[in-house]
């Protein structure tokens, strides 16, 4: 049977996922920002929660985690190189790592950048990623600890997954992106297109993640430093693309 993914709002603006394996029974939650929703969406669907895995340490992706496991039972995983400022876990990977959820493989992939022991979750068997405050609709997450090399690299790890791949990333972000997207190629078609479609779903008060990582490869200005038309856009000819990147996410900064 296939995979049900559920998107749940939280706080002002994060959203966890809960993903439902109906061959398995099997529901695994990324992320914890509150309790409270998801207990609900839980308790509307009839399902019992099995796994919490915690993509990064910052209080808006792990502070549901303690009501959560006491209500549950959940194992909760996560990142061994950041154990010592995650909630306690049942189970602790490491990048490179995989493991079996459901009848799923789970691939921890090393994200560093917002965060040095970020990870993020690749479900191969249902082609999601989740990606916490790493790649995220139409943009990237702020450098609070890592270095734009550090980033930069963690995003080209994603790039390389298929294209069909859901990127599943931890916050209502994508309007505001997008106008700093717009900021640099204000005319560039695919750009003014994705944000019609952003803009008519926010009015309808849904969600703009997840999306496909096609559709980022061909509108994230983090995932295009390569293309000269990018560099341009910037009065970067020449650059490499990791200063286009640096010279980008600086400017985000200052947006």
């Amino acid at each position: 049977m296939p995979v049900e993914l559920v998107t749940i709002p939280c706080l002002k603006d994060n959203y966890a996922y809960l993903i439902h394996d109906g061959g398995t029974e099997t529901v695994t939650l990324i992320d914890a920002p509150e309790a409270a929703p998801i207990l609900a969406v839980l308790f509307e669907r009839g399902w019992k929660l099995s796994h919490i895995l915690i993509t990064h340490h910052h209080s808006d992706h792990t502070d549901g985690v303690p009501m959560l496991e006491a209500a549950t039972g959940a194992r909760v995983i996560g990142a061994a190189a950041d154990a010592h400022r995650l909630p306690p876990l049942t189970e602790q990977v490491t990048v490179g790592e995989a493991f079996h959820v459901g009848m799923d493989e789970v691939q921890v992939v090393d994200v560093p950048g917002h965060t040095l022991g970020h990870v993020a979750y690749h479900f191969a068997r249902a082609g999601l990623v989740f990606t916490g405050d790493s790649l995220m609709s139409w943009g990237c997450g702020r450098l609070f600890e890592g270095t734009p090399e550090d980033m930069f690299t963690a995003l080209g790890r994603l790039s390389a997954l298929p294209d069909e791949t859901v990127i599943c990333s931890g916050h209502e972000y994508t309007e505001a992106n997008g106008r700093f997207a717009l900021s640099i190629e204000p005319n560039n078609p695919a750009l003014l297109e994705r944000m019609d479609r952003v803009k008519a779903l926010r009015a309808q008060g849904k969600p703009t993640v997840p999306v496909t990582l096609k559709e980022e490869r061909a509108t994230n200005p983090y995932l295009r430093c390569h293309e000269p038309a990018l560099a341009a856009a910037l009065g970067m000819e020449g650059a490499t693309p990791l200063e286009v990147f640096t010279e980008t996410r600086a400017r985000k900064d200052r947006f």
